[in-house]
């Protein structure tokens, strides 16, 4: 592993998130023997209100990422497929499902199982019916937040489906505090939005840093320092990791220090890490001196909840910040059109001085990936630079040709050359 790593400096911070997450895993292990209930969450569901009802966010979605980094992911699939689940079935998912049916495969043994189950519908339609076959198996009550589907290219969410994901996002107050037995704290919940707001900007900030040259982040670095933003957000230890992330990238920036050692050109890439070869592939890209300053996927994150919503809209909310969540839960990167997605890459492309793009056709996440050789051919058309798709799935080795791939990848540098 440090030989395939040498392309690359090692950022201090991932030995802190190392421990932070150790931290945060060992206290959800315990945390059901000290009273607190705990949930299952997908990704894009509000975090920062279960936090503020002190209930413990789990998410089976980034445990995948985990199964696939460790190469545990083809074993748990099987499981899942050996019980009827389809192969087809989301990668992530049949890791959940395997680790329930095998959690001796599993690391850490699995999730500890929740009290709770909340999902919404703004990435996926898959995470929907997951969801619900969870609350089945593992009988616990569950909260489905529907956000619509916005198509506007524009990116405006018009108010009446903002006034309805509010409501949405008072309903799953309701339900909180009817299976916690604790009332819905106002003062508590703005202190944990500001916690969140501030973290999410600092992770705004250290990956604007990368529009540096050289970059002081490559996509393998952000793909892992990105699970805080996620899985702790609205907490002081997520807030307090993301300052020191961005003392260390400042440090870079007035350096001129670079994640990659001779970054000679740069690429976004789009989709999920493939997280089973995430530094194989990325070091393969690096010891040609490319380095990959931006990602769709990272950016994902980048809402903050504030009151600037709460007086607007024909639906007043009867608790202040709750448009606000509803707004930043509705405009989730996938929850978009595919116009609009294309040209947030293009604006990414033109902001970081890219010099191409590669689209990660991800077997398990169609909504990501569905339309991707249109939006290649869009991208070229509208900043004239050259894109590259791999096929391959995130966790679920089986469907990665790492022969192709590197033929792939061979030729595609070359056209950058």
């Amino acid at each position: 592993m440090a030989e395939k790593q040498a392309a690359y400096r090692k950022l201090a911070s991932v030995d802190r998130l190392k421990k932070l997450m150790l931290a945060a895993t060992a206290f959800q292990s315990v945390a059901p023997r000290l009273g607190w209930k705990s949930a299952w969450l997908t990704s894009g569901a509000p975090v920062e209100l279960l936090v503020a009802m002190g209930v413990i966010p789990q998410y089976p979605e980034n445990f995948g990422a985990l199964c696939g980094a460790r190469r545990v992911g083809v074993e748990l699939c099987r499981k899942a497929e050996q019980a009827g689940y389809s192969p087809d079935l989301c990668s992530y998912a049949r890791n959940d499902l395997g680790s329930l049916l095998a959690p001796e495969l599993a690391p850490l043994r699995g999730l500890p199982r929740p009290d709770l189950l909340v999902a919404s519908n703004n990435i996926c339609g898959t995470v929907t019916k997951w969801w619900e076959h969870l609350a089945h198996e593992l009988g616990v009550p569950l909260f489905l937040l529907d956000t619509p589907f916005d198509d506007d290219p524009s990116g405006r969410r018009p108010a009446h489906l903002l006034d309805y994901a509010t409501r949405q996002v008072e309903e799953l107050i309701a339900f909180l505090e009817e299976h916690t037995g604790r009332r819905f704290d106002e003062a508590r919940f703005r202190r944990v939005a500001a916690r969140s707001a501030e973290t999410v900007t600092l992770w705004n900030q250290c990956m604007d840093l990368c529009t540096a040259r050289p970059s002081p982040l490559n996509a393998a670095d952000r793909f892992l320092c990105m699970a805080p933003v996620v899985t702790l957000r609205g907490t002081r230890a997520a807030l307090y990791f993301y300052r020191s992330l961005k003392r260390e990238i400042v440090e870079r920036v007035e350096r001129g220090v670079g994640a990659v050692r001779e970054e000679r050109r740069r690429l976004l890439w789009d989709n999920i890490a493939i997280w089973y070869t995430i530094y194989a592939l990325f070091n393969r890209f690096a010891e040609a001196g490319v380095s990959f300053p931006v990602d769709t996927y990272t950016s994902a994150w980048t809402g903050t909840i504030s009151d600037e919503d709460a007086a607007s809209g024909g639906g007043r909310p009867s608790r202040p910040y709750l448009r606000s969540v509803a707004r930043v839960y509705s405009q989730i990167y996938l929850n978009l059109g595919l116009e609009a997605r294309t040209a947030i890459m293009a604006r990414m492309i033109e902001r970081f001085d890219c010099d191409g793009f590669v689209l990660h056709s991800n077997r398990s996440c169609k909504p990501y990936s569905l339309g991707q050789l249109l939006v290649k051919e869009e991208l070229q058309r509208l900043t004239g630079r050259p894109g590259l798709v791999l096929e391959a799935d995130m966790v679920d080795s089986r469907h990665y040709d790492e022969a192709r791939v590197g033929a792939q990848v061979s030729a595609f540098l070359e056209v950058l050359s």
